[in-house]
């Protein structure tokens, strides 16, 4: 039976955190954590197929991103959105021209261009509500996209000329998911490459 990924769970007894009390117990853990308004909650690993995605994401993308003055990270680097005080680490995230980091962490960053958040069935509600309502906090984000690992679905969102935030909707393999602010497509049929739905 594959893993599942749980939606955060709060750790450490539910007592209240300094920032500077989670990023030093971060540094010294095996495992990542959230963080949000002095709480600190445990996440949990990933599905073989959620996996798999990100593989096939991390290569399309990488391949487009040259030549450009952007980079491509993964879920190990960590976040941080100050008017509201989360620390996460998104499944992938594009920072362009140059990295802001956290004047106290240098390993924590601020200013992300695109995120991407591959769905499981537990943090789906949690990526499309509360967390894509905290996300819209970071001033230099373009676009919030989220892919299903249960079926072919992608959520696109993108901040319009308006600076309003629109969302396309993706359900066929014969698709392609265009990076609005990043300027290529990346094909569906890529994203979903030997992933196997039950």
């Amino acid at each position: 039976m594959e893993h599942i990924v749980n939606e955060p769970a709060v750790a450490y007894n539910k007592r209240r955190f300094t920032i500077e009390e989670y990023l030093e117990k971060e540094k010294a853990s095996d495992e990542k954590h959230e963080y949000f308004e002095g709480e600190i909650f445990a996440m949990s690993g990933a599905s073989t197929e959620h996996n798999r995605i990100f593989s096939n994401v991390f290569v399309q993308i990488g391949v487009k991103l040259r030549g450009k003055p952007c980079e491509l990270f993964g879920s190990d680097m960590r976040m941080h959105i100050p008017k509201n005080t989360l620390f996460t680490y998104p499944d992938i995230s594009i920072y362009c021209n140059e990295i802001e980091h956290l004047q106290t962490d240098e390993d924590t960053s601020l200013n992300p261009t695109v995120i991407i958040e591959i769905l499981s069935p537990s943090t789906r509600d949690y990526d499309r509500g509360k967390k894509f309502k905290l996300y819209r906090d970071i001033p230099s984000l373009k676009e919030y996209i989220l892919i299903d690992s249960e079926s072919v679905a992608i959520e696109a969102f993108y901040l319009n000329e308006n600076q309003n935030w629109e969302l396309i909707e993706y359900q066929q393999l014969t698709d392609s998911l265009n990076f609005a602010s990043m300027g290529f497509t990346v094909d569906i049929s890529d994203i979903y490459n030997n992933v196997r739905f039950d």
